[in-house]
């Protein structure tokens, strides 16, 4: 079947039929620019009457701006980042601004990425994860590009981070898991070179080694996926299980589960489990899974007004770190802390 194609509706007709100048219809599309309230009324009402869209890329070429955000990730098997991402971007659309979703999955050479970015004339960068390297973060900055590391660490002075305080919270689920009473505790972390991992792990040292007598075992698993914590937990079978594990993340916390209640190990009966940031199916009846709660909704929030900040900075902006804080949501998966 042939489709006919229409002409494209101008910013001149635009003009013409509500009687203003075409700068006057530009700045009625533009986000922030001073317009008179009965001109921005003839403009949206001619617009409607001929059914134009502003051409946001015909824009740029004046502003210089692209309206555009490159959204940087490489772990999309992981719910929590598919959670934020839905706020992110809802967040943005609604600031007038758009996201350009950029997947560095097995990306090791920084230099490519930014040549992919450029190439787009992207505003700014949000780096959405904790496992590529902060060469990333610091290359893109160094081209000159509004930086904003969520869910990072260091920041070398050079882009905003916002994330939580990772070590922190290994002190916390360490806190709950010995608060069960247990005597032998077990850390089940992420890819041992993610610097949240390490961060966590060190704080959960920090409590453990605290209380003499207690056992621990670290393990870790490939990936932040189920697959790896199935495994993860199976390497951990072969030998004499802890009382209780903390495990970096919720999907390998629910890899972990399987594995022990395929081997006939029950949840929290023989085995406690605490993971780490809520994502939605932690909540589902089958799983009730306690965990350490990331503030996600806020980190976008954070995020956001930091970009927002170095894009609307006149002056030498000041990059910042700022690490939320987490609380432990509790459901079937850990014992009862002792009174």
């Amino acid at each position: 079947m042939s489709r006919t194609t229409k002409n494209r509706v101008t910013l001149a007709e635009v003009a013409k039929l509500a009687g203003v100048s075409r700068s006057a219809v530009s700045r009625s599309f533009t986000v922030g620019a001073s317009v008179a309230p009965s001109t921005l009324l003839r403009v949206r009402e001619a617009a409607k009457e001929l059914g134009y869209r502003p051409n946001i890329l015909a824009r740029s070429l004046t502003t210089g701006q692209t309206g555009l955000v490159g959204l940087v990730a490489n772990n999309f098997h992981n719910p929590v980042y598919l959670e934020w991402f839905d706020i992110f971007t809802r967040l943005l659309q609604a600031r007038g601004l758009r996201t350009l979703l950029i997947n560095l999955t097995d990306e090791v050479e920084p230099l490519r990425s930014l040549d992919l970015l450029m190439q787009y004339q992207v505003d700014a960068v949000v780096v959405a994860t904790s496992t590529l390297p902060i060469s990333f973060a610091s290359a893109f900055a160094e081209a000159g590009l509004p930086v904003v590391h969520a869910f990072g660490r260091d920041n070398d002075g050079d882009f905003d981070v916002v994330g939580i305080d990772n070590r922190e919270a290994g002190r916390i689920a360490a806190r709950r898991l010995l608060a069960c009473g247990y005597q032998s505790v077990g850390f089940l972390g992420g890819p041992e070179s993610s610097t949240s991992t390490r961060d966590r792990l060190a704080g959960f040292m920090d409590v453990v080694e605290e209380h003499a007598g207690v056992q621990f075992q670290i393990g870790y698993s490939q990936t932040y996926s189920f697959e790896g914590g199935f495994e993860a937990m199976q390497g951990l079978m072969a030998g004499e299980l802890a009382q209780g594990y903390f495990c970096g993340d919720d999907v390998v916390s629910i890899g972990a589960m399987s594995a022990l209640r395929r081997g006939g190990i029950q949840v929290p009966e023989a085995v406690g489990i605490i993971g780490f940031n809520n994502v939605e199916m932690a909540a589902w009846d089958n799983i009730r899974l306690t965990t350490v709660a990331q503030p996600l909704a806020q980190i976008v929030e954070v995020t956001v007004e930091c970009l927002q900040a170095q894009l609307q900075s006149k002056e030498a902006y000041q990059p910042s770190a700022k690490l939320l804080p987490c609380q432990i949501i509790e459901r079937d998966t850990l014992p009862k802390a002792l009174s």
